[in-house]
């Protein structure tokens, strides 16, 4: 058990580690150009790097960072290198995400009601009268 400034807080350092990993690769704009490419279509190195201003030993290294984040698959299918998206490194990333989420939830929920409290009551309409001297 680790100490904090605010007193004892348990540590995972296994699941730390990995969330750092993610986001850390996630930081950067070209990593999450690639993951939002990679999540239309498993593809080549090429095929990624035609999409950005990079040459290819640049987007390889964006994409080990994602593979070591464990955000990527990298496949060999004959000569070709293919990458795809690893669900289990992002399943990781919305466990920790949900509990923020959670209190979102909570705040939209509150604020609803508050609105509904703050709503004024609509009054029925009284009925006209009738014209007179028809």
């Amino acid at each position: 058990m680790e100490i904090s400034k605010l007193g004892k807080y348990e540590i995972d350092r296994d699941k730390e580690a990995r969330l750092d990993a993610i986001f850390s690769a996630l930081a950067h704009p070209v990593r999450r150009g690639l993951i939002d490419l990679l999540h239309v279509k498993e593809a080549t190195v090429n095929e990624l790097a035609a999409h950005f201003e990079l040459g290819t030993p640049a987007i390889s290294k964006h994409l080990t960072i994602l593979e070591k984040a464990g955000l990527i698959n990298r496949t060999v299918h004959q000569q070709w290198r293919t990458c795809s998206l690893e669900p289990a490194g992002f399943v990781h990333l919305k466990d920790w995400t949900q509990h923020y989420a959670n209190l979102w939830e909570g705040s939209w929920q509150r604020l609803d009601t508050l609105l509904n409290t703050l709503k004024p009551q609509e009054k029925p309409q009284e009925p006209r009268e009738k014209e007179q001297g028809s």
